[in-house]
């Protein structure tokens, strides 16, 4: 059995990766690296009027993700367990969504020249779920800048990650199937979770908690 150092979590909006992120990082002992969603100055304006501020809020994310990233990079990777709720991509499936024409051309050169610098994880965690359990999901968080968020750009999102990690092949990836399961209860095995991570060593592999 082997741990791996560095773990990403991804998901669409509403997935769960906070959530296993702060179970995996007590599990581990690990370092905790979250994104900032609630620390972005354009986050409210974003959802009433995408269109007009989408572009300023991408840049910041690019720029705060990518700091956080370097500062893993700069550091002793083995010293400690590394555990994050996003991968460094993420911000480049939103932009994908959100951003066109030269907003859209600007953000990929940025993107292309910092990401070199961008330590991959061991293992990436994709959370998968529909966009209804999602909503749900959301709604019961109750965060203030997600309260105008359309339920078509949460299929949308959805639907991105979901083609995104398709095709996905630069780290291993473990897809775990949260449908019916409440990452922030007792309803899943967890002992079983943290067997398949430690095991996981390359490819993909798909993993039903609940076996269904």
């Amino acid at each position: 059995m082997h741990e791996p150092r560095f773990i990403a979590i991804e998901g669409s909006i509403g997935a769960g990766k906070t959530t296993l992120a702060h179970q995996l990082a007590k599990q581990y002992d690990a370092r905790l690296v979250l994104e900032v969603d609630e620390d972005n100055p354009f986050m409210d304006k974003f959802y009433e009027d995408r269109s007009t501020y989408a572009f300023q809020t991408q840049v910041f994310f690019l720029l705060n993700r990518y700091n956080q990233y370097l500062d893993l990079a700069q550091r002793d990777l083995f010293s400690s367990v590394v555990i994050s709720d996003y991968l460094f991509h993420r911000d480049r499936i939103f932009a994908g969504l959100n951003l066109e024409g030269h907003e859209l051309h600007l953000y990929e050169q940025l993107f292309n020249l910092i990401k070199i610098k961008i330590p991959k994880p061991d293992l990436v965690i994709f959370l998968q779920a529909e966009t209804p359990v999602l909503h749900g999901r959301v709604e019961k968080r109750g965060r203030r800048f997600e309260q105008n968020m359309e339920y078509q750009y949460l299929e949308d999102v959805n639907r991105a990650f979901n083609n995104f990690f398709f095709y996905y092949s630069e780290t291993p990836l473990l897809v775990i199937n949260t449908n019916e399961i409440d990452l922030a209860g007792e309803k899943y095995n967890f002992k079983e979770l943290i067997n398949k991570i430690n095991n996981h060593r390359i490819g993909r592999e798909y993993y039903n908690p609940l076996g269904s």
